[in-house]
């Protein structure tokens, strides 16, 4: 007999979304599959497709003077 049935697990037990028909102290054989939700976590991203992601606008400038807009705050005090 094979059932399918979908439960949650606690961290100690695994608790089933519905009842079962097993009698009490049956033995059973149980394959694990983690369902659709738990499998599409978010994938790893690069550093360069993060710092893209902030769309992050400045002077054309910035790769030649990056000294001065590092630093602009210091010199001014």
């Amino acid at each position: 007999m094979a059932t399918k049935l979908n439960a949650v697990y606690d961290g100690k037990v695994f608790k089933p979304e519905g009842p079962l028909e097993l009698k009490a102290n049956m033995r059973v054989r149980i394959t694990i599959e983690a369902t659709e939700i738990e499998k599409s976590k978010p994938k790893k991203r690069s550093f360069l497709q993060t710092a893209l992601s902030l769309k992050i606008s400045g002077p054309p400038n910035w790769s030649t003077r990056l000294e001065d807009y590092l630093y602009e705050e210091r010199n001014t005090a």
